[in-house]
């Protein structure tokens, strides 16, 4: 197992939202146009050019990346890897609650033309969920696993959301942040030991932010055990509030074995609702999204132990 694994420092910026940008920024249903595809397109450039301008302001290449789908972010790909920036493109298929390719059986030759640093997959899996969806996802993740681990050249990143069922929710009264706080961890370990077992092994394990820093070095643990001592965990910003998102960030930084995070929503959407309203301008909407992305660098690696 000793090809598994990345833990190099990584700190990701990601705009690989689909769904959410067509239907919730720019309130558009059904098949897009051309015109629409390119106008997305358009302000996912601006978040890169936003990446780029913090890259001149500091934040180090070597530790830095993107995160970006084809169906918008095709040309920003081919222009990152032209400058050799780390890359990751997502699998799946946007919004969907279980986890399927978005270019089906031909998902290989998509990574192939890419080339991405990373494939990276999204996928809500609950342990104490649906078996019969959970065996499916696996069997799905476990082809991935397989191709990027035997043919591939992109490491496999992996983005684990623990969804609550009704009766866990239930037990906490309908309170989410118990859910959270209290039942969650133990559920993320579960699915990243229940995945390992049947064969699906990430370099990179993405986790949603955690509260506690027993919490990170159990993930941590769990990602790493049975010989997995490379394996990498990056914590997620779930589109939270700046002052959430830091504190996650300092736990996690604390904790061996928890190399970055990816922040996204936290650090472009604002900016982008504000550019579409005339608010700013596209230079001031890049600037911002720089700072921001600047900022929750600056926070990890001040948290990092020395």
């Amino acid at each position: 197992m000793s090809a598994i694994g990345f833990n190099k420092p990584l700190y990701i910026l990601p705009f690989d939202h689909r769904g959410s940008f067509q239907t919730k920024m720019f309130g558009w249903t059904g098949t897009l146009s051309a015109e629409q595809t390119a106008e997305i397109a358009a302000a996912k450039r601006v978040v890169y050019d936003g990446f780029k301008s913090a890259l001149q302001a500091g934040v180090p290449e070597r530790k830095a990346g993107i995160l970006v789908d084809e169906q918008f972010g095709a040309a920003i790909l081919r222009d990152a890897r032209a400058a050799d920036y780390t890359t990751a493109c997502p699998a799946e298929k946007s919004g969907q609650e279980e986890f399927d390719f978005e270019y089906g059986e031909n998902f290989a030759k998509h990574i192939e033309a890419i080339q991405p640093t990373f494939c990276k997959v999204l996928v809500r899996y609950n342990p104490e969920g649906d078996p019969a969806l959970n065996r499916r996802q696996a069997e799905r993740l476990k082809r991935l696993s397989d191709y990027l681990h035997t043919n591939g050249r992109s490491k496999f990143m992996f983005e684990l959301l623990v969804p609550p069922e009704k009766s866990q929710l239930d037990h906490f009264k309908g309170d989410k942040k118990a859910y959270d706080l209290e039942l969650r961890p133990r559920l993320m370990a579960e699915t990243i030991s229940e995945l390992q077992n049947e064969q699906v092994e990430a370099d990179v394990w993405k986790i949603e932010g955690l509260d506690r820093r027993e919490d990170c070095e159990k993930m941590v643990a769990t990602a790493r055990r049975g010989g997995r001592e490379k394996v990498g965990c990056i914590i997620l910003g779930r589109g939270e509030d700046d002052k959430k998102v830091q504190e996650w960030l300092a736990i996690a930084a604390g904790v061996k074995g928890f190399i970055g995070f990816a922040v996204g929503r936290t650090v472009f959407w604002e900016p982008l609702v504000n550019l579409r309203a005339n608010k700013t301008t596209r230079e001031g909407a890049l600037t911002e999204i720089a700072r921001r992305y600047r900022g929750f660098v600056a926070v990890f690696e001040k948290a990092r132990p020395s």
